[in-house]
């Protein structure tokens, strides 16, 4: 599988956003929750599960979506499972490190 990556450097944090390749561009609706997953904000360029670990391990902040992100976040440690939000079936989690 492949990944959508796009990193934002603001002063000293680094904002990691990643989706999985089938699911970029795609809107999922459950009551009030909406996941948008924009081709705008998670970028154009391709990646690797490999290049993905480096790029979470950089990260001060990440937004990650898909089933395939949250499971490599989760095995590296990154997320913990019982934080992940589904919606539609589709899991979302967002790392902060202070």
């Amino acid at each position: 599988m492949k990944y959508y990556v796009k990193v934002y450097r603001v002063q000293n944090e680094v904002l990691v956003a990643v989706c999985d390749e089938d699911i970029r561009g795609r809107v999922f609706e459950e009551g009030e929750l909406i996941l948008d997953i924009r081709k705008e904000f998670y970028g154009d360029e391709v990646f690797t599960e490999e290049q993905v670990v480096v790029f979470l391990k950089e990260a001060t902040i990440a937004n990650l979506a898909g089933e395939g992100v949250v499971s490599i976040a989760i095995k590296e440690g990154i997320i913990d499972k019982e934080n992940v939000l589904r919606v539609c079936g589709v899991p979302h989690a967002q790392m902060v490190r202070m």
